[in-house]
């Protein structure tokens, strides 16, 4: 009775949590997120922990209550805060309902992967590199399979019945343009989540046990947790029936023991035994009845070598994929009538990231900030910064541009790699710098006049001078250039005759002057 209890506790928590992970992400009105936000990520480790270096500030340190609970209580964390558990539960739980009930196994804890992973992933983190936590943090996991899988469905739901709202002149639901752009990050994050699904199919929870580099840390801690599963050895007969309901597969009952590293404290195995002999509290477990010593594990005795060996590959791995970004030949300058590809010395990253060390190594891909941008402009990138920063998102100006006046992404950035900027610090943040490729332009090449960069600049950066006869040619004044995209996402040709190369380092761009601004339209972004 205690453990259905415990149980029907954590699964009402548990749900709870989710949906409002599910509301924050797929909110396509953005109301959600800036009421919830500050909550959500205070209570996952990884947003929490990396805004507390940034900042300090005890207002972020939700990761040192986590280490706490987990020395109190066991990995609750896992169970009851982790959103991608508590889906992998969900999945479980209907695929019970259309099958017969799953049936778990002891799994062999298998310390060298499981340590190894972690180690190296601190091991990068170290090093400047988020990209193991990217790839395996199960909050930025989630957040890429809603925003990238999830939202899409909605807002497709969302514009099909306002629609049909409409044909009955009711207006309540508004119309939402969502852009994902690049199949790549796309695929990448279905192909995980398929993994991760399998796992569970096949082994519970073993990608939360046996993989994930902030379940084994936790694990550390939870294995001297204070309250905890424990086999009593007196009243054990080794029938196993708890570790067929052991979903994290750390229950060998053929040696009565518990790994408690691995336990993420589900109570599914409670009451499931016959004889009373597995329980949870204060009592540790009492002494085997048998005298003969046990095997020694040799798994332990390989640990050291194999970890060695993984952390040897790594500093390998470092040296050969995270080289200096951005080394290309350099463009061909001379007149010529056949158009010039577009190639940036750096990626545009958003306003607050400050730099690109800094963006890379506190972003983890979580995709908050694609999922609230208003323009669509922030978009998953594969391999945009290398592999150091795998899947973080980029500004994307042949998709969209970045408002002048906006500043959500920093609002609602859970880690710290995108800052928050008031809005007229934000206006004078120069991103990268706007640079015009003449041959490609269509004035150069067809004698058409256009201006389409200089109408939508909303600086002025970008503007319009003499060149033959009646036609006028823009010209870009990269002092007061802010590098929002305006100019670039107006541009028609392809490829673009104006684009905006990245700052390594965002610096304030000069204010325009008076006589600039009043300089030609001055009607800002009127598309």
């Amino acid at each position: 009775m205690r453990g259905r209890i415990l149980k029907t506790v954590r699964v009402v928590a548990a749900l709870i949590f989710l949906i409002l992970y599910f509301l924050i992400f797929l909110d396509i009105t953005s109301s959600l997120q800036a009421a919830f936000i500050g909550y959500a990520t205070y209570i996952q480790f990884i947003p929490s922990m990396f805004e507390f270096i940034e900042s300090l500030a005890l207002a972020s340190a939700g990761f040192l209550f986590i280490i706490l609970f987990t020395v109190l209580l066991g990995r609750l964390y896992c169970s009851f805060l982790c959103p991608l558990g508590i889906f992998q539960d969900v999945f479980l739980f209907l695929k019970r309902k259309f099958k017969k009930k799953t049936r778990y196994a002891y799994l062999k804890p298998y310390h060298a992967v499981r340590y190894g992973i972690l180690f190296v992933t601190v091991l990068l983190w170290m090093a400047g590199s988020a990209f193991l936590i990217i790839i395996l943090d199960p909050y930025s996991i989630f957040g890429r399979v809603n925003v990238m899988l999830f939202k899409p469905a909605v807002a497709f739901v969302n514009n099909l019945i306002s629609r049909i709202l409409v044909s009955f002149d009711n207006y309540t639901l508004i119309p939402v343009d969502i852009k994902i752009s690049g199949m790549f990050p796309l695929l990448v994050t279905a192909a995980f989540l398929s993994l991760i699904l399998w796992m569970s199919l096949r082994f519970g929870r073993m990608y939360c046990t046996h993989i994930c580099p902030l379940g084994t840390f936790l694990g550390i801690f939870s294995r001297f947790s204070v309250f905890r599963i424990h086999i009593n050895r007196q009243y054990c007969n080794s029938c196993g029936k708890c570790a067929l309901e052991c979903k994290a597969g750390c229950i060998d009952s053929r040696n009565r023991k518990v790994d408690l590293s691995r336990c993420i404290a589900c109570y599914n195995c409670l009451d499931t035994c016959p004889e009373n002999g597995i329980t949870y509290g204060l009592k540790r477990p009492s002494q085997p009845l048998d005298t003969h010593r046990s095997r020694p594990d040799l798994n332990k005795r390989k640990f050291l070598a194999e970890a060695g060996l993984l952390i040897a590959s790594a500093l390998s791995l470092h040296h050969s994929a995270f080289s200096q970004y951005g080394q290309r030949e350099q463009r061909r300058r001379g007149r010529r009538k056949e158009p010039i590809p577009v190639s940036r010395d750096h990626p545009v990253i958003p306003p607050g990231a400050e730099s690109l060390d800094n963006y890379n190594s506190q972003c983890t891909a979580c995709y908050l900030c694609v999922s609230a941008c208003p323009t669509n402009v922030i978009q998953p990138a594969l391999f945009a910064f290398g592999w150091k920063g795998v899947l973080q998102p980029h500004m994307d100006f042949n998709l969209s541009f970045c408002n002048f006046d906006c500043t959500r992404c920093g609002e609602i950035c859970p880690t710290g790699a995108i800052k928050p900027l008031d809005v007229e610090t934000k206006k004078r943040t120069q991103l990268g710098k706007a640079e015009f490729i003449k041959q490609n332009c269509i004035v150069y090449l067809d004698d058409t006049d256009c201006g389409a960069c200089s109408e939508h600049c909303p600086t002025k950066a970008v503007d319009m001078e003499p060149f033959r006869g009646t036609l006028m040619i823009p010209y870009v004044r990269p002092e007061i250039c802010i590098g929002c995209g305006a100019c670039e996402y107006a541009c028609p040709t392809d490829p673009k005759s104006i684009f905006v190369n990245g700052n390594p380092e965002h610096v304030p761009a000069e204010k325009p002057k008076a006589e600039q601004l009043d300089a030609g339209d001055t009607e800002d972004f009127p598309f």
